[in-house]
């Protein structure tokens, strides 16, 4: 099984240049993918509805959007009625597979004056894969403050630990005349964390290593799928800073579910797409 998250920047290159054919381009071959900064109604990329377009270029997908940041900034047409053009903001994830359920989970923020801090959100997806089911999250956090992704990392995993007690976006199907959904406790978690290895949001994740054993395989614990399988090479980037020189940062992620671990068969960054300030990370299990 290959998946794939990407974080489009509304579809903006560092070339400047808005091009939906390329993000297609570079996820597919994906089983499934998770995206991040998916629009409609945006003025940085004249208003596309990024959800339609992508659809329509990866046909044989499912998909799921939903916007963590949905505004309306009372435009109005010559008559005067308001025309209900709603700038969104938010994730989305597409299947080979059907999509059974999905949900989107919003994540804790604080309202910030001095810099923009835009709604910041989870969406879970109820993926039924041949073999078995599998919840898949598009996930995006804060880029400014490492005390609030800290925050949204807690929630994060609260709520995604509690599915199997919970149940997804529905249970006690019978009663709409639905089967049962399943509520599958293994889970791959797609994004862009906005973090480095070693910070402490990224310990809030993954755990903190005893000084003797290094970090154990717990269940309550997402596992990096860097550090497993055919590991990404030292030095790789996911994002890179086009305004800085070109420097570049490893932010992008894969954590999967402990029961997943040993079936990580590799976890790369694509180096060539341009779709993006940001880079496909790829992820294959067996």
């Amino acid at each position: 099984m290959k998946l794939v998250s990407y974080n489009v920047q509304y579809g903006i290159g560092r070339d400047g240049r808005f091009d939906l054919v390329r993000i297609a381009d570079a996820v597919r071959g994906a089983e499934i993918i998770a995206l991040q900064e998916v629009t409609r109604n945006f003025k940085r990329n004249d208003g596309a509805d990024m959800v339609a377009g992508l659809a329509d270029l990866l046909p044989e997908h499912f998909f799921v959007f939903a916007p963590a940041m949905d505004v309306d900034l009372g435009q109005r047409d010559a008559a005067g009625r308001p025309l209900n053009r709603r700038l969104e903001f938010g994730n989305m994830v597409l299947s080979r597979w059907p999509i059974a359920g999905a949900r989107n989970l919003l994540l804790p923020r604080s309202r910030r004056l001095s810099r923009g801090n835009l709604q910041r959100a989870a969406l879970e997806a109820l993926v039924m894969a041949p073999q078995e089911a599998l919840r898949v999250y598009s996930v995006h956090l804060d880029h400014i403050s490492a005390e609030e992704r800290a925050a949204q990392i807690l929630h994060l995993k609260e709520r995604v630990l509690a599915v199997p007690l919970e149940g997804g976006a529905l249970s006690g199907a019978a009663e709409f005349g639905f089967a049962e959904p399943p509520a599958p406790e293994a889970f791959v978690l797609l994004g862009d964390f906005n973090m480095v290895q070693g910070s402490p949001e990224y310990r809030a994740m993954v755990g903190e290593p005893d000084p003797q054993e290094g970090l154990s395989l717990v269940f309550h614990h997402p596992v990096d799928a860097y550090g497993l399988g055919e590991a990404a090479p030292a030095g790789a980037v996911s994002w890179i800073d086009a305004a800085g020189g070109g420097r570049g940062r490893l932010i992008d992620y894969a954590f999967v579910h402990a029961s997943l671990a040993e079936r990580v068969v590799r976890c790369r960054v694509d180096g060539e797409a341009e779709g993006s300030d940001h880079q496909p990370v790829w992820l294959e299990l067996s």
